[in-house]
């Protein structure tokens, strides 16, 4: 139960939803957890979440001109813009906890192609709980007295 609500909490984070997958994440590193499961689902958890963006930024052109719509043309020219400077790479920066799920919402508005959407953001979203796991653990090491 404990991998399947970390992979909830990290797919919930990864779209509009207010959710702290690192949270959990340290919460767990320390309880007995295999590390890589822990990694691995937060991951993919993560990523799946990014893919629902992605799914969501595909399908802006068809809603644009609806008065409800949130974002203006302008917005989204502007958005493309900014990531046509950098391309399908600013991907790997979708972990960032402002800006990151704009920024895969961008790639499927861009239609980056899905291999790559998926490859390029899981390895940011990858990188960053591999941090945090290392982070607890350096924690919980320096405040236990081993070095």
């Amino acid at each position: 139960m404990g991998y399947l609500s970390l992979f909830l909490t990290a797919f919930a984070a990864a779209t509009l939803l207010p959710a702290y997958s690192e949270v959990l994440l340290g919460a767990m590193v320390n309880q007995g957890y295999s590390l890589f499961w822990l990694w691995f689902w937060a991951t993919a958890g993560n990523t799946l979440g990014s893919v629902v963006n992605g799914i969501i930024g595909r399908q802006v052109d068809r809603f644009k001109n609806k008065r409800w719509f949130p974002v203006s043309e302008l917005q989204l020219h502007k958005a493309r813009n900014r990531f046509n400077r950098y391309g399908q790479w600013s991907l790997l920066l979708g972990w960032l906890p402002i800006g990151g799920d704009a920024l895969t919402l961008v790639g499927g508005i861009m239609r980056v192609p899905w291999l790559n959407f998926v490859i390029l953001v899981a390895i940011g979203k990858g990188a960053r709980y591999g941090f945090v796991i290392w982070a607890v653990l350096e924690a919980s090491a320096r405040f236990s007295g081993a070095e």
